[in-house]
């Protein structure tokens, strides 16, 4: 099952052109810490629904901004709606020059296990964990079992780079084509067969499946 995201880089899309792509699902940029709102979320947001395609919404998180603030700023920017895929939480290190260094794991958990909590009382779902494997390793890895995750890997394979990664979804690139969009696009992958998939929409598949 072949999905993209997208963010106000792509532009305007043409929805119905990217389902007819064979995508299957898309998730879109929302908000970015405390005060910065994707200004194409809301045109995404209306028009893949209108299009048939399975959607949700991510936050890109700050380290630099507490937990309930990035909590409070999705839940302004973001409706509640109940078909929509899990909210996903993209964590990762940036070069920052209004939030630099690399906080301690110790740091870290305590403040995203706040917002997956509020964010999934919220909306009903719980949220999908974005990362690299090696941003997974140093901080994330064995905190947060019960949640799906998704990969960034450009170099090559999860199952190659790190055989002990659990992960049910893979973003392998950065410069894909699709139908719809002008420009390229991070194509993702879902780790699963097209009964799992059905599972996933449906909200009965485990992460530990």
């Amino acid at each position: 099952m072949k999905g993209i995201d997208v963010s106000y880089y792509q532009e305007d899309i043409n929805w119905r052109s990217v389902v007819a792509d064979n995508t299957a699902f898309a998730w879109l940029k929302a908000t970015e810490g405390g005060d910065w709102s994707d200004p194409k979320f809301s045109a995404n947001w209306y028009g893949a629904a209108m299009a048939g395609l399975p959607r949700g919404a991510y936050h890109f998180w700050y380290f630099c901004r507490p937990a309930m603030e990035q909590v409070s700023w999705f839940l302004q920017n973001v409706p509640y709606d109940p078909y929509a895929l899990p909210p996903v939480l993209d964590i990762e290190w940036v070069d920052s020059k209004t939030c630099p260094g690399h906080p301690p794991r110790e740091a870290i958990i305590p403040e995203v296990k706040i917002w997956l909590e509020a964010i999934e009382r919220y909306y009903g779902k719980r949220p999908i964990i974005y990362t690299s494997i090696s941003f997974y390793n140093d901080r994330l890895r064995g905190a947060f079992p019960d949640h799906f995750v998704w990969i960034a890997s450009y170099k090559g394979h999860p199952v190659i780079r790190d055989p002990s990664l659990r992960w049910h979804f893979w973003q392998h690139t950065e410069a894909g084509r699709v139908a719809g969009i002008r420009g390229r696009v991070d194509r993702n992958v879902f780790n699963g067969s097209a009964r799992e998939w059905r599972a996933f929409l449906e909200g009965r598949l485990s992460p530990q499946s």
